[in-house]
């Protein structure tokens, strides 16, 4: 199998001659858990695979019937409390979301394409605790899709697995597990009934010890335990053979609205205690935020050094993106070729596309934040504390602005049927690219934001159009248009970075004292 060279690494305009060029620190590839911002509203992520009832679980929760929680395959739904219910899907290419009635019956948009989320807003009580999110099916992620979970569960802070009483475990879901149990992220375990209801054991009646201390007794004649307690056992046993780290996770038998009282109830306790921890991280005055901060006499050569450290960091993430992209033009031919084939090119490269905007996302914001860390610390002679950080990074916002190439950051990359890349600007249109949007975000630069337009959907699910070489050139054209486009975009964020820190520096040097 021939394939054409795969998308380059280009930091031409990068050679700056020096040897010596300050380090941007570790970058963070690929996306993993990370604890949850302060300011993150809780939320309680569901994930499991498909025939688990997983539906039925966040029905039962809510009280809702299970058909106004449905949406389009791969998209997120995300459950929000509001008096008036609404229903919207948000749609990449689009600044406005499409809205449809919240009722059962409600028909949903024709669209050209799968929203990356549908935002549900229902008037329930546990809503007031948290946010519910109901993600695609464990078998349909892959690579990209778990990146993209991962980074959501760690906002989020608590995860729900549904799993059936006659469903193991796969390979992928354990992963997935073992990622996220090092993480401060509440794991809950809910079981539902197979296809044939609860299995009894298979060896006649068990006893409490074979079934495990963690699984209460729910009936029967002492000593006996019953078919759920044993299913529920039998799974957590699987799980714990594999990821030990989750031992102290809990695990409910879900079948009906009754039954689903004690996770309810469990779900809650999480959430009024996670909500004072982060509020308590989050004090109402930072230290440095009003205080008058002196300048050192001789900060020294601090703006030579932003300029070989903003270009080194722009170099390094460059380059890290490029080799990303070489690993996803692989995957996408293995889906082209092996997988389901050119109709199944549009949603792995979506996927795709939002793990990549989270991982540039991360490494722009990583390297910034120790790019502002490093010059403010030589011109104040001392690392900033959060406060003084926070004030200069307001402060750089508002430079920005003024800077020509500072303009129209936020901007989407939109993949075009064509294998060319259009532009959107505007943070409505960066928001409908979310699967699960941020609340706020404290950061100097808007987030990285790549998606593909509903044209791509369109072409490549056409019946009939199923040739394998037209899919893997267009691919790979459309793959290296996105490597240039990202190319240019890191370039100019670090370069507005250099000229508006350089400006609120220059600023404090010149006056002896800090004004941002």
């Amino acid at each position: 199998m021939k394939q054409g060279p795969l998308p380059s690494v280009d930091s031409s305009d990068d050679m700056t001659g020096h040897t010596d060029l300050p380090s941007c620190g570790p970058l963070p590839t690929p996306i993993g858990v990370t604890g949850p911002a302060p300011s993150e509203p809780l939320g309680v992520i569901a994930v499991g695979p498909a025939g688990a009832e997983r539906r039925t679980v966040l029905a039962s929760l809510l009280g809702l019937d299970p058909l106004m929680l449905t949406v389009p395959a791969g998209s997120w739904l995300v459950v929000r409390h509001a008096k008036v219910p609404t229903r919207a899907a948000f749609v990449p290419g689009y600044r406005q979301p499409y809205s449809y009635g919240a009722d059962r019956d409600a028909a949903g948009p024709a669209l050209a394409r799968p929203p990356r989320r549908v935002e549900l807003s229902v008037s329930e009580p546990l809503l007031r605790h948290f946010t519910l999110i109901d993600t695609p099916d464990t078998g349909a992620l892959g690579v990209a899709g778990a990146r993209v979970l991962l980074d959501a569960v760690g906002r989020a802070g608590a995860l729900l697995f549904v799993i059936a009483a006659d469903q193991a475990f796969t390979a992928a879901e354990l992963n997935l597990l073992a990622e996220v149990a090092p993480a401060a992220v509440e794991v809950t375990f809910a079981v539902t009934p197979g296809s044939a209801g609860w299995g009894p054991a298979a060896d006649g009646a068990a006893t409490t010890e074979d079934a495990g201390a963690s699984v209460p007794p729910a009936g029967g004649r002492p000593g006996e335990v019953t078919p759920v307690e044993v299913t529920v056992a039998a799974h957590r046993a699987a799980l714990l053979a594999a990821v030990p780290a989750l031992a102290g996770a809990r695990w409910f038998p879900v079948e009906d609205a009754n039954s689903a009282a004690d996770l309810r109830r469990a779900l809650v306790g999480w959430s009024a205690d996670e909500g004072l921890h982060r509020t308590s991280a989050d004090p109402p005055v930072l230290p440095g935020q009003h205080d008058r901060v002196a300048v050192v006499a001789d900060p020294g050569d601090w703006s030579e050094r932003l300029d070989r450290q903003t270009r080194s960091c722009s170099q390094r993430i460059r380059q890290h993106l490029a080799l990303e992209l070489a690993n996803i033009h692989l995957r996408a031919v293995q889906e082209i070729v092996f997988g389901v084939g050119c109709a199944g090119l549009p949603d792995l490269l979506d996927r795709e596309m939002a793990a990549l905007s989270l991982l540039a996302t991360a490494q722009c914001d990583h390297a910034v934040r120790g790019i502002v860390a490093d010059a403010t610390a030589r011109v104040l002679g001392a690392p900033p504390a959060e406060g003084v950080r926070r004030r200069i990074a307001t402060a750089i916002q508002y430079g920005l602005a003024d800077h020509r190439n500072g303009r129209d950051l936020d901007r989407v990359l939109l993949i075009t049927s064509t294998a060319g890349v259009a532009n959107l600007t505007g943070t409505d249109a960066i928001d409908a690219l979310a699967s699960y949007p941020t609340a706020s975000r404290d950061e100097v630069l808007p987030p990285v934001a790549v998606a593909l337009s509903g044209g791509c959907w369109q072409q490549w699910r056409t019946p009939g159009n199923d040739d394998h070489n037209a899919a893997r050139a267009w691919s790979q054209r459309a793959l290296r248009e996105v490597e240039l486009g990202l190319s240019r975009e890191v370039s100019r964020r670090f370069e507005v970075i250099r000229l508006s820190l350089g400006a609120v520096l220059s600023d404090a040097v010149d006056h002896g004292i800090l004004l941002a």
